[in-house]
């Protein structure tokens, strides 16, 4: 796995107690181009992508992809949470060279306000945190996301900075699974 260094790929599934996080699968094509395509879900995002762009760019097979986990629910797909690197060229970073582990999410209109997301999330940061030890992991979103920015703080990100990208305020923040000794 490249982009996050030696990790073994694909993990076993990360169960939690609703969720499964697991790769793609061709049963997950109809909500994941729900997902991309979704206004709502696109607000915060610059907007959603063109459906019939989306259906013939999707295989119907998603492809495996390091880093990409589909949050499930009682078999069906809801969410999807990505760990990446972050782009040495965009703003915002902890470390001088950039390259930083990232979380990103989307979820489902429909699963929102459930705490979905933030029990995902929780998993997949205590996932990093076995695999990538000490590794710092960063989070973006809009200001004007008041859900994500609540999540980023029950998740125990920290901001950094703000900054100007995709033509609105950004919220940068950082998290830790490396306990500070007192």
């Amino acid at each position: 796995m490249t982009e996050l260094g030696s990790v073994a790929w694909p993990p076993a599934l990360i169960r939690t107690e609703r969720l499964v996080l697991r790769e793609p699968e061709a049963r997950d094509r109809a909500a994941l181009i729900e997902l991309f395509t979704s206004s709502e879900v696109g607000t915060y995002i610059g907007g959603p992508r063109p459906r019939d762009e989306f259906e013939r760019a999707l295989p119907a097979v998603p492809r495996r992809r390091p880093g990409l986990f589909v949050v499930d629910l009682d078999g069906a797909m809801i969410g999807i949470i990505e760990i990446d690197r972050r782009d040495a060229e965009r703003p915002g970073h902890v470390r001088p060279d950039g390259g930083e582990a990232e979380l990103g999410y989307m979820f489902l209109p429909e699963a929102w306000g459930w705490g979905y997301a933030a029990e995902a999330c929780a998993a997949a940061l205590d996932w990093v945190a076995d695999a990538l030890p000490g590794e710092p992991v960063v989070l973006s979103t809009q200001t004007a996301n008041d859900r994500s920015m609540r999540l980023a703080a029950k998740l125990g990100f920290t901001e950094v900075e703000r900054f100007e990208e995709y033509g609105a305020e950004q919220w940068f923040g950082v998290w830790s699974s490396v306990t500070p000794s007192g």
